[in-house]
Parts: structure tokens; sequence; C-alpha cells
């Protein structure tokens, strides 16, 4: 925990301070504050005071404090410097994968230029070699630093080899057993190693029993085996086997975030990763795309009642319960998408038990229908409304209740089988095709019972 409060009294006399340049007074406080710590400051400084704080740390916190920043505000720190600036202050120590992030999100001749420019050519080449993986795999998700050991290898040889690897590697878990072909065999505790005389061979003690995932694994599958078998980290080799790096837990946590920010957005009919520091002009881009969608729906809606006008006009009382209809529609269709959407994102949901969480859903559905439909017949009972009216709208609101659960269920996963987001599924869309069909199953249904 941070040894130092941060209100707005603190950022202002820090702000000051910056502005006189009052480095006895600055020296302190930021000696005392975590990089997260000064990455939130950031958010309260322009370019040039935030250029001018960073340039008074410590070169491996700077470039700490960089990884903190968000996205969209590493970009802007970074504008600051120029590239052999960039090069020089923070590539030259900040790991591969978080290196190849930025990178990602810059123009490309200024990425090929920083490339360039990095002294460490082996550190540069690492970065580079991690650009060529599509964005959400486990290659673009891993770091290059690791610790590797080499099977025929005494403890000795491992111990001191061990220590001039680790002078590039910020966290040292374990180290990983490879062949003279970069095969990864297995992997050993720094723990067994301490404890192993050192006249041992390393083939005589390593566990052969890992776990790993190819470059091409996407991001969901790393985190789920991290989960399953509760990892801090997890090698990650290529086709042919061969260690190429591993994805610490670190790196998982942030690429669960950024998705479930993303999934949260599209259930709110926001695309594109939005924040409330983008611009007038991309937050609209963002979220108008779905609001259309809604008018259309709304336009197709009222051309649906507009159908059954005669019918509204011969049982008024209809028209009192398509708010009612229409909301049941749109949070049963929610709901059933969004336990799909989750089943789907967390790999709890399988081919082979599709059918079944269906049927369960169904299950579930008719039951909550039943339930809200009793409660309306008895609201309608006590309100004194025509019995033929109430029988009709709660065997409409269970149909809908049934139809929405189905639409929820079966959309997410035919979007999973046509290899897109299921999360596009949730939101507006099914909201407002519910809202659409609800109404016409509940005017049909009037139609056929009041006709």
């Amino acid at each position: 925990m941070s040894a130092i409060e941060i209100t707005k009294e603190f950022v202002h006399e820090l702000i000051s301070h910056i502005e006189s340049t009052n480095q006895e007074e600055l020296l302190p406080v930021l000696e005392k504050l975590y990089p997260a710590d000064i990455a939130e400051l950031f958010d309260e400084l322009n370019l040039k005071q935030a250029v001018y704080l960073a340039s008074l740390l410590e070169p491996q916190k700077k470039v700490d404090v960089l990884t903190e920043l968000e996205d969209n505000v590493k970009l802007k720190f970074l504008a600051g410097y120029t590239n052999e600036q960039i090069a020089h202050d923070f590539f030259a120590y900040i790991d591969s994968d978080d290196a190849a992030d930025i990178l990602n999100a810059m123009d490309s001749r200024q990425s090929k230029e920083i490339l360039r420019t990095i002294t460490d050519k082996e550190h540069s080449r690492n970065i580079a070699s991690l650009l060529k993986f599509p964005e959400n795999t486990a290659g673009s998700l891993m770091a290059k630093e690791l610790i590797r050991v080499k099977e025929n290898w005494t403890i000795k040889q491992c111990t001191d080899e061990i220590r001039i690897q680790a002078e590039e590697v910020s966290q040292v878990y374990t180290a990983y057993v490879v062949d003279e072909f970069e095969e990864l065999l297995g992997w050993i505790s720094l723990k067994k190693i301490l404890l192993t005389p050192e006249n041992q061979k390393v083939e005589d003690i390593y566990d052969n029993n890992i776990i790993s995932e190819s470059t091409y694994s996407s991001g969901e599958e790393v985190a789920a085996t991290m989960q399953k078998y509760d990892l801090v980290a997890v090698p990650i080799v290529d086709a042919f086997n061969r260690l190429v790096g591993r994805v610490t837990f670190d790196d998982v946590l942030d690429y669960v975030k950024d998705e479930a920010e993303k999934d949260y957005q599209m259930l709110s009919g926001i695309t594109g990763g939005k924040d409330t520091s983008d611009t007038v002009l991309s937050n609209t881009r963002a979220r108008l795309p779905w609001l259309i969608v809604g008018l259309a729906g709304g336009i197709a809606s009222s051309l649906v009642i507009g159908g059954f006008e005669s019918e509204l006009a011969r049982n008024v009382q209809l028209a009192l319960f398509m708010p009612l209809i229409m909301a049941m529609a749109g949070n049963v269709g929610v709901q059933s998408s969004s336990i799909m959407v989750q089943g789907l994102a967390n790999n709890s949901i399988t081919n082979s038990d599709v059918w079944g969480k269906l049927g369960k859903e169904l299950i579930i559905a008719i039951i909550n229908g039943l339930v809200c439909s009793g409660l309306l017949m008895g609201y309608g009972f006590i309100s004194g409304n025509h019995l033929n009216i109430m029988m009709t709208v709660s065997l409409a609101l269970l149909s809908v209740i049934l139809m929405a659960a189905i639409i929820g269920t079966v959309v997410p996963l035919a979007l999973d089988r046509l290899k897109i987001d299921p999360a596009l599924a949730t939101g507006p869309f099914i909201t407002t095709s519910n809202d659409l069909l609800g109404l016409f199953l509940y005017f049909i249904i009037g139609n056929i019972f009041l006709a």
C-alpha cells in the first residue's frame, strides 16, 4: 500500500512542485509511490508535466510506470519523446511482450525505427518476433524472457547459467528444461535446484509432467489452462514443441480484464473498446450503429402494432400489457444469452453438452414463465380485469418467455459456431429481436383467443 494518500490537495501540490521544478520536494515523494500510483497521477498531468516527472525516476521504475498506464495514455505519454529516447529510455529495460503491445499500437514506420534504434539487438529481435502473431493469441501475449536449462547440465552449470539469465527476467518462477534442439522436456523448481548436490545432472531430477500451450492458442485457452491447473506461468511452444516464450499470470489478468470490458461494452451496445477519454466522434461511431439497430427494431415493432390495429380496437386492454410483454421478452433473452456467452468464454460449454444446456434453459424458462403468468393472473383477479383478457395475456407471457429463452440460448451458440464473438448476440440485438417477435407472438395469441 502506498505510504502517501493521493488526494486532490496532494495532486495540486505535486503539480505546483513540478511547475517550479522543485526536485527536493518531488524526489522523496516519488520514492514512496509505487509505479501504479504514479501512473494514476499521470491522468491529472499534461504531457510536459508527465515527462518531467518521469525524468526524475530511475530507469526501471520509469518503465514500470509506463506499463501501468492505460493503452491510450501510453501513446500520449510517449509522444513527448523522440524515437531514439523511447528506444534507449524505455525499450532497453522493458519486457518483450510489453514492448510488442506498445509497438502494435503505433504507426508501423515508427515501430520499425524504434526497433532499429534499440542497442541490444537480441532484445530487438525478440520484440520483433512477437509482432508476427495475431492479436489475442498466446504468441502475442507471451514474453521471450524466461529461464531455460539443458537436460545434460549439472546443477552447478544450471545455477551459474540461471544467475546470468535472471538479469533479463523480471519475475523468476521456475526453470524450463530443454534438449539440444530447444525442445521443451519439462521443468524444475528453483527450490529443487538449491537443494540438489552440484554434481548431479538436471536430467535426473527434472519433472517431465509439464503443461504448455501453442503460440497460436487463443488467449481464452491460455487463461483457462492457467485457471484449471492453478499456474502462475505457462510455457509457450511452437509447432515443433520448441520453447519460445512464456505467459505469466499478470499478462493473462490484463487480457481477461480487457476482454471483459469489451464484452460489457458489447452488452451495452458499444463497439471498439471505447472509454471516457476517447473523442466525441470516436465514441459516437462506437455507439451509433447499435442505436440505429434499436431504431430499426422500434420501427418494425410499430409496423407489427399497426398490422394488428383492428385487434387492438376490439380489445383495447391488450395495449395496456404491451410494455410488459416487450420488457419480459428483452429481459429473459438477455439473461439466457449472458449465461451462454459466459459459458462459451470460460469454455464450460462444449459441443457435447449444447443440447443439455438448451434443455436446461427451457426448463428454467417454463418454471419462470408459469410463476410470472400465475402472478399476472393473480393481479388480474385483484384488479378486476376481464378473465379472457388476463388468460390471453398470461398465456402470451408464458409463450414469449419460452421464445426469448430459446433465442437467447441459440443465437450465441450459433455465432460461436460461425467463429463470431458471441458477445455480439447480447444487448441491443437480442433485446430488439425479442421485443419484435414477442409483440408479434402476443398479438397472434390475442387474435386466436379473443376473436
